[in-house]
């Protein structure tokens, strides 16, 4: 027994050490970054985890979503009939004004044709849910139920019934990742409603904030300003509400002066958002504008 625990402590260990395994492991990490960040080589397995990973979040998903479906299931029947009341009254006064809009589009048709300019197009719609949101709370990236499979690409534009929310940063098979307005990384063209004056708004990592980091000290700008997609860069199109001015500080010594501003959606309380394709013409035919997906809307 003696003889057999000596050969055991002298016997050289069969594997590399923990500390070579570690290193090898470390230099194939970063050689796969470095390929995938070149080549891109990596896309489609991402793409297959995320269809792998889709169950996962509709699972995570599926108590809100039953809680909310039992909730709406035992509203009362007075608390319905009181909606359908202001959902009436509220019809009736969209349809009012959209007969005025009516009138203004036909009106700008005219005054582009005597111009011999170019008729502005439509953009398509698709409302998205929510599946889940980043719980790093330094990045404000959340996950919406559509991807490539529904035409969702890279880039798209994502708004709400009160503004830009954000846009699409990987489009998936079934589900994308979206980054909110309100991230430090992301950057958004916008321009003054008022005055036209175009300028960057940057993410400052609160949903209830937003930075404009480029505006010198003399810029026509104050507050209470509304701020909207300028279209420029192609991935937001133009015209949509950003934010509103809420602070200025002019620096003298200073070559730009200190503006922030409060986004038009209450991006930390969004269930949906609405997936835009820009560009597309608008139908014209009852007939055809019929036979589109329900959850298509032309503006």
């Amino acid at each position: 027994m003696v003889s057999a625990s000596s050969n055991n402590q002298h016997r050289a260990p069969s594997g590399p050490a923990l500390g070579l395994r570690f290193l090898l492991l470390a230099c194939l990490s970063i050689l796969l970054l470095v390929i995938d960040q070149r080549q891109n080589y990596l896309d489609i397995a991402r793409k297959a985890i995320g269809a792998f990973v889709y169950p996962l979040h509709v699972v995570v998903d599926a108590p809100i979503s039953t809680w909310l479906w039992i909730t709406e299931s035992t509203a009362t029947r007075n608390e319905l009939q009181l909606e359908n009341s202001r959902l009436r009254a509220e019809r009736l006064l969209t349809n009012a004004r959209l007969q005025k809009y009516a009138a203004l589009e036909a009106e700008n048709t005219r005054l582009r044709a005597m111009l011999e300019a170019t008729p502005r197009s439509s953009d398509r719609i698709r409302v998205s849910e929510i599946m889940s949101v980043s719980a790093n709370p330094f990045r404000h990236v959340v996950v919406v139920d559509k991807g490539t499979r529904d035409g969702v690409f890279d880039g798209q534009a994502m708004v709400d019934a009160n503004g830009v929310v954000g846009q699409v940063i990987e489009a998936g098979l079934l589900s994308s990742q979206g980054i909110l307005i309100s991230d430090p990384d992301h950057a958004l063209p916008v321009e003054v409603n008022r005055n036209g004056l175009r300028t960057i708004a940057v993410g400052s990592g609160e949903f209830a904030r937003l930075d404009l980091p480029f505006l010198a000290n003399n810029a026509d700008i104050q507050e209470g300003d509304l701020l909207v997609t300028s279209g420029l860069g192609g991935a937001f199109p133009a015209g949509y509400p950003v934010a509103v001015v809420d602070a200025v500080k002019r620096i003298p010594q200073e070559p730009f002066a200190s503006v922030s501003a409060i986004p038009s959606a209450a991006l930390n309380q969004i269930r949906e958002v609405m997936l835009i394709w820009p560009g597309i013409a608008a139908e014209t035919d009852e007939t055809a504008s019929a036979s589109e997906d329900a959850g298509d809307v032309d503006e």
